[in-house]
């Protein structure tokens, strides 16, 4: 959770909690914050369950971390490996070629709508 967070940042948060909250209300505050994150988790987890349950046994085998938009955007890209959910890349709707490349020398079209 921690991973892009050093030594310094966590101390300035500390001088920050402890200076807002003061001394009394610091640990109080910490704790209600380790709970939210902790319920948030939960309910996360939960509706993760709750979504693999209602989509039924053939989609049992669905990876949930496949959706996230890195993944997606990169097995998209990538050519060698197959896209989300097993389909083919060419399966996927990819953008036409609009215009092709102009010759050396040649002035591109102008549209006074789109400036």
């Amino acid at each position: 959770m921690f991973n892009h967070v050093g030594w310094s940042e966590l101390l300035v948060l500390a001088v920050v909690g402890l200076v807002v909250f003061g001394p009394e209300r610091l640990p109080k505050a910490a704790a209600d914050a380790v709970r939210a994150v902790r319920q948030l988790r939960n309910l996360a987890r939960g509706a993760a369950a709750d979504l693999k349950a209602e989509l039924g046994p053939e989609m049992a085998e669905l990876d949930l971390a496949s959706l996230h938009p890195r993944r997606l955007v990169a097995s998209v890209l990538d050519d060698d490996e197959p896209a989300v959910l097993g389909s083919s890349p060419s399966s996927l709707a990819r953008p036409p070629v609009l215009a092709a490349a102009l010759a050396p020398g040649q002035a591109p079209p102008y549209d006074a709508d789109a400036t």
